[in-house]
């Protein structure tokens, strides 16, 4: 019986290590983990967030995902979004969920990220 989401794996191009880093630690505020020796061979990092981790692997015929993508919660989405932005970061506000607020961006490589937070009874 499936009981939780392990992780969320997504392609990145071969060398973009270090732009990955840049953005999920320091734009994002996820922490890097380590991967074991024979997976990090490969290349790639590992980021999380609390009991969220998103894996970056390397691929080489790479493609952006622009279409699939993870939803990410998260809480003070207006700051979380200005956050985005003063890093750069595009932010593409999306109405259509009911009961939520939630926008689009993209990491430094072009996969499609969206992030959300229910809105609160009134």
């Amino acid at each position: 019986m499936i009981t939780a989401v392990d992780h969320v794996q997504l392609a990145a191009p071969p060398g973009s290590e270090d732009r990955l880093r840049a953005y999920y630690v320091d734009v994002l505020g996820m922490t890097e983990l380590p991967k074991p020796p024979v997976l990090a061979a490969r290349g790639g990092c590992w980021f999380r967030a609390g009991a969220v981790q998103l894996h970056l692997g390397i691929e080489a015929a790479f493609r952006p995902a622009h279409k699939a993508h993870p939803g990410l919660r998260v809480t003070g989405i207006e700051q979380y979004a200005a956050r985005l932005r003063a890093h750069g970061a595009h932010v593409e506000w999306d109405d259509n969920l009911p009961g939520h607020r939630r926008f689009y961006s993209e990491d430094p490589v072009g996969n499609r990220l969206e992030f959300l937070e229910p809105e609160t009874a009134v």
